[in-house]
């Protein structure tokens, strides 16, 4: 499929070329209107690559010489001039593909580098914090006079502290896996209210904080139910973060036309860059954490052709809002 998409975009920016030249070879010289190919091979190359763009540059070549050189509409050239032009186009293109491809990969290796170096200083902060948590509290209960409540109390940090341990690794591995491309979804039928147990459940203790609303005509989605409850899990967790006590979280869905609206409103100071809060290792005012939750949200959710966005909440604060199509009614 990647091969014949990009196939077809290389004849249809070849062909686009080719229309243009028709236009404009009545108020400028044809030889020179051969360079015009370039436009096509440069978006190939950008994402294609090279291998592409090379196609590219030699089917422009060819059609140039057969619509315009003469002898018209055929292959073959009589005058040693447009040999020179054709010649000066096709290497023209080539380098012009090849620079255009080092500068994606370039850009590629420069991405990845800055990803990596935010993981490691993300990673460096937030393993150290729940693995100093959890040791002070094993070496707590090793205490041989220590009270029951004592106790009891260090072994829910050491079960938290390993939770927010668990969250972290597989937000990290998530993110792996949405940069490589490596998230295709599972897709099956789901109601609301499934959705919204699962994300509830995997929350923990929080979901005492989320007063939950959900209207009985609600419409069936066709998703991957684990990446979808990634997404309210992320969503939830990042509003209990920006939420002070004693407010609650509302999580809320609507019917809209032709998909499911699930809407997570905090309490907190809102966000100033309603865009920018989804890129990795990007932190709304006062949040901690890794910067991760939201951008593996959005990740997700585009994923299984879901939108994810956020508003300010009529009240103060941001909503998060999740739109996901409707499952398609079956034919009786």
């Amino acid at each position: 499929m990647r091969s014949l998409r990009a196939a077809l975009l290389s004849v249809a920016a070849v062909a686009a070329v080719t229309g243009a030249i028709f236009g404009l070879r009545l108020v400028a010289p044809v030889l020179a209107l051969g360079a015009l190919y370039v436009l096509a091979v440069l978006p190939v190359a950008v994402l294609w690559g090279l291998p592409y763009a090379l196609a590219a540059s030699l089917l422009g070549q060819l059609a140039f010489n057969f619509f315009f050189l003469p002898p018209v509409h055929t292959l073959s050239l009589r005058d040693g001039a447009n040999w020179v032009a054709l010649a000066v186009n096709v290497v023209t293109a080539v380098v012009v593909s090849e620079l255009a491809a080092r500068l994606v990969a370039a850009e590629r290796v420069r991405r990845s580098d800055e990803i990596k170096t935010a993981v490691l200083r993300s990673v460096s902060h937030d393993l150290r914090s729940p693995l100093t948590a959890i040791r002070a509290a094993s070496d707590g209960l090793s205490a041989p006079t220590l009270a029951a409540e004592d106790r009891a109390g260090l072994a829910d940090t050491v079960r938290s502290e390993t939770r927010r341990l668990d969250r972290l690794v597989a937000n990290l591995l998530d993110l792996s896996r949405l940069e490589v491309g490596a998230a295709a979804p599972r897709r099956e039928l789901w109601t609301a209210d499934s959705l919204v147990a699962g994300a509830l459940e995997a929350l923990g203790p929080d979901a005492a904080r989320v007063a939950v609303v959900l209207p009985d005509d609600l419409p069936p989605v066709r998703v991957d139910a684990a990446q979808i409850e990634r997404v309210l899990v992320n969503l939830l967790e990042n509003a209990v973060k920006a939420t002070p006590e004693p407010w609650a979280i509302e999580l809320s869905a609507t019917a809209g036309t032709g998909e499911l609206l699930l809407r997570v409103v905090d309490h907190g100071p809102g966000v100033a860059e309603p865009e920018r809060i989804f890129e990795p290792f990007e932190h709304g005012a006062g949040s901690a954490g890794t910067g991760l939750g939201l951008a593996i949200a959005r990740g997700f959710a585009h994923a299984n052709g879901c939108r994810l966005w956020v508003d300010a909440a009529p009240a103060g604060g941001a909503a998060f809002v999740l739109a996901v199509p409707a499952a398609a009614p079956v034919s009786a």
